[in-house]
């Protein structure tokens, strides 16, 4: 049984990949929303599900009780303590790792501020105008509700839109006309259109890859000239590092002999 921490839509793909070619995999999910995209996946190869919260002993005592051979870091660029824990919990159990890590978006002739915290991101952000449009997710979203250099800005957030999510920005005191509940990916133009409507002085996002829809945001915001702050990704030292779905697979054959687990027992 492959293990796949799948938190990201690369990852939910990835894992539709390995089903589609056969393996047997285990999907870890960080919500619920997670859970029922990954459902709708298909392909020869047995799916499990796995929905709860796993620490580095988490990680172990699922690779035990699943007989995990092997392990894929999907997980989210950002989740940096997702890939530690489960790096050490592979060690442990000597379950070969490797790390799935979606590339990099470049931003050549645009106005972008690379920070590396999202405290900074904040402090930058108020040097930039009132109304700060905010892309990163709803998971961090506290710094910025509570950081002081944002305590007289209007913060828009564009977050998943499921019940749980919008209930908690409205704990942390968005106003519900500047909650922007959506399923992604989004184009320039649409990009573009909700800057404009929001009147955002600022863009605030993660590099997140084409994937994650960095490349439609920053092309958006430099349609409008406006500023794009980007909150790098954490520095991780990675074992094993795979670019491609090939990558991956290549991996998977040389490091598990027999992980292809067919559903007609071959």
């Amino acid at each position: 049984m492959i293990f796949v921490a799948a938190g990201t839509k690369d990852g939910r793909d990835l894992v539709t990949f390995l089903l589609g070619h056969g393996y047997d995999v285990t999907a870890s999910v960080v919500s619920r929303y997670g859970e029922q995209l990954l459902s709708e996946s298909r392909g020869s190869g047995r799916l499990l599900i796995n929905d709860q919260p796993l620490d580095e002993k988490g990680f172990s005592d699922y690779f035990h009780a699943h007989h995990i051979r092997l392990a894929i870091d999907a997980s989210h660029p950002y989740a940096a303590d997702v890939s530690r824990n489960l790096m050490n919990a592979c060690a442990a159990q000597s379950v070969p790792y490797i790390r799935y890590e979606r590339d990099l978006s470049e931003f050549p002739g645009s106005s972008v501020m690379l920070v590396h915290s999202y405290e900074e991101a904040a402090r930058q952000a108020a040097c930039c105008g009132k109304n700060v449009f905010l892309t990163t997710g709803s998971r961090n979203l506290e710094r910025f509700t509570r950081h002081p250099a944002l305590k007289d800005c209007v913060l828009t957030v564009r977050v998943l839109p499921t019940a749980g999510v919008v209930r908690q920005c409205e704990e942390m005191g968005i106003d519900p006309g500047h909650i922007v509940a959506m399923q992604g990916a989004f184009s320039r133009a649409l990009n573009r259109e909700l800057y404009v409507k929001y009147k955002a002085d600022v863009v605030i996002t993660k590099n997140s890859g084409t994937i994650g829809g960095t490349d439609t945001k920053v092309a958006a915001a430099a349609d409008l000239a406006l500023p794009v702050i980007v909150i790098d990704r954490p520095v991780m030292s990675y074992a094993h590092l795979g670019r491609t779905y090939e990558d991956i697979r290549r991996f998977i054959e040389e490091n598990y002999d027999g992980v292809y687990q067919k559903a007609n027992g071959h």
